[in-house]
């Protein structure tokens, strides 16, 4: 069993859900986070307000320069699904330009569903 996480553009959440549920991939955690890369860092003109939304976010913790606006998505496959997972994100998410994101695949040692008390691979949707 392993967790996929995956950073990617905010514009590319919906369309990146879609391929992953016509995939097979039904389960999937997201959240919004702020980060950058070594490429140039400039908030996107597609999310409006993103700027100011951010800004005092970015001088209260003190950072230099901005930080970008992007999601975090957190997929928990078996195994052998992990290079399907990889694969679709990769397919949407790829523009050939920088802040186009990250994949990481982590091991899980255990899971345990909590309303049965099943653990293993059962308790995965997949």
């Amino acid at each position: 069993m392993k967790e996929v996480m995956a950073i990617i553009r905010m514009n590319k959440m919906n369309q990146t859900k879609r391929a992953l549920a016509d995939a097979g991939i039904s389960s999937l955690h997201a959240r919004e986070c702020l980060g950058r890369g070594k490429g140039t860092v400039e908030i996107p003109q597609y999310i409006e307000g993103a700027a100011d939304r951010y800004a005092g976010m970015i001088e209260e913790l003190g950072i230099q320069g901005r930080l970008i606006p992007k999601r975090m998505i957190a997929i928990v496959v078996p195994d052998k699904l992990v290079k399907t997972v990889v694969n679709t994100v990769i397919a949407v998410n790829k523009t050939g330009k920088s802040g186009d994101g990250k994949i990481f695949v982590m091991p899980l040692s255990e899971s345990w569903r909590i309303r049965t008390g099943e653990s293993g691979d059962e308790v995965l949707d997949q």
